[in-house]
């Protein structure tokens, strides 16, 4: 496998191909960033909400189940790895407040779901 130079922080074994995948998804999440011209921040808090959101649609699964949780907790896991290749190093205060504001209020709905009392629940 040929090792391509991504930073100068050190040599990251990856393929040409998966170079140009994280390229690609760099590129994509900076044209997202420039498109709306909001902050990292509320990005991040739409991105989870949205990801929930689909999860639910595509499933078919209650918020009060934490399948479509997860499905937020994978995307962001993945986000944040890519984020990890892109700069060569983790930047532990950006990658736990990206965390943060992607997982909170997903999280916060989907237990608030949970918790509701069995007579509010839809029969």
């Amino acid at each position: 496998m040929p090792v391509v130079r991504l930073k100068p922080t050190g040599w990251l074994p990856m393929t040409r191909q998966s170079s140009d995948l994280l390229s690609l998804y760099i590129e994509f999440i900076q044209w997202i960033g420039d498109g709306t011209g909001l902050p990292d921040t509320i990005l991040h808090i739409h991105a989870g909400m949205a990801v929930l959101l689909l999860a639910r649609l595509l499933t078919r699964k209650s918020l009060g189940s934490l399948v479509p949780l997860a499905f937020v907790v994978v995307a962001e896991l993945g986000n944040e790895i890519m984020d990890r290749l892109h700069y060569g190093s983790w930047r532990w205060p950006d990658t736990s407040m990206d965390v943060l504001n992607t997982l909170l209020w997903p999280a916060v709905l989907s237990l608030a779901i949970r918790l509701r009392p069995p007579e509010t629940r839809r029969r």
